[in-house]
């Protein structure tokens, strides 16, 4: 396609550097403090662990996103009319590389992506407006855990939720979070929500245990950026990287498991914190989804699910929700 010069890219900084550290202190601080040990998913994602997680989605044993990937291309010209949307919002859009499929079949006039990456904002805007000539692009820099209501205004919006990101939250702040969604949005705009589904529990494993190690140095990773940005003196080495299939709560646990005995200081907390050998540190929940258990969710949240679509497979759901 044509370069179109006179495509409007837009900048909102709504996170600045000082709320990312404040934010990484308070929930360290909290987490180290609680029962199990516990640090939230958002802070794998420094450079170092964007570049790895790139790594693990071109993993033979991680198949969400190409699942996903093949979803949408199934699906996505019956979004774009079922949805009538003139304009989409993505929550978590990093490179906005899988979301070209939809927009391709949407062709809105507005994109607002929305991270907490400026620098992967930065990088998908310029690629997007040469793809699509006359769309606007809006980069928002904010947390969405946080930021859901400075979204910008529009007519017959759709929100845009892909990725598996869903399955990061447990059930009480899932319901917290698809009901600020059911907020953000007029009556009759739409949400698409991807989610990874419930399947053997081998293979699931196996997605967050790769035989090369590479999910494995990415969990460890986090150690490395504790260490980095709070002064902490984590022994990476002396932690194990540890996945479980929780079958009650269908999820996948992710833990750093101490090998021996330890004591961590963490300066700029003023923090000591012991760990026993085999203690572990939680650092990701992923749940996994059932169609019926997705729409009853969205329904509780006050939207009705209006389509349904998978990747050949039956990996990965696409939920398209209408807000009452």
């Amino acid at each position: 396609m044509p370069l179109y010069t006179e495509s409007v890219i837009t900048h909102t900084q709504l996170l600045l550097q000082d709320d990312l550290r404040a934010g990484l202190r308070a929930d360290v601080l909290a987490g180290l403090r609680a029962e199990p040990k516990q640090i939230p998913p958002k802070w794998f994602y420094d450079q170092r662990g964007s570049e790895l997680f790139d790594a693990i989605t071109a993993l033979p044993e991680y198949y969400p996103t190409e699942a996903e990937r093949a979803a949408l291309r199934l699906a996505a010209e019956e979004i774009a009319e079922l949805s009538g949307a003139r304009m989409a919002m993505e929550l978590g859009s990093g490179s906005s590389d899988k979301t070209r499929t939809l927009l391709d079949a949407l062709r809105p006039g507005r994109y607002v992506a929305f991270d907490v990456s400026e620098s992967a904002l930065d990088g998908a805007a310029g690629g997007l407006t040469r793809r699509y000539p006359g769309m606007q692009v809006d980069c928002v820099v904010g947390d969405f855990d946080r930021h859901l209501g400075f979204l910008p205004d529009g007519e017959d919006r759709m929100l845009v939720f892909l990725g598996g990101t869903i399955g990061n939250y447990a059930p009480g702040p899932r319901a917290g979070l698809l009901a600020a969604m059911a907020a953000t949005l007029r009556p009759g705009e739409t949400l698409l929500l991807g989610a990874d589904l419930v399947k053997d529990s081998g293979r699931l494993v196996r997605a967050y245990d790769d035989s090369a190690g590479v999910t494995a140095a990415f969990n460890r990773n986090l150690l490395s950026i504790l260490n980095r940005e709070l002064r902490a003196d984590f022994d990476i080495d002396g932690f194990e990287h540890v996945a479980l299939w929780d079958a009650r709560n269908e999820w996948i646990e992710m833990r750093l498991r101490a090998l021996r005995a330890q004591r961590v200081r963490v300066e700029d907390l003023d923090l000591t914190v012991e760990f026993a050998a085999g203690e572990e540190l939680h650092t990701e929940v992923s749940c996994k989804f059932r169609r019926e258990g997705i729409a009853g969710e969205l329904d509780e949240a006050g939207f009705s699910t209006i389509g349904w679509w998978t990747d050949p497979d039956g990996d990965f759901g696409l939920t398209l929700a209408r807000k009452r």
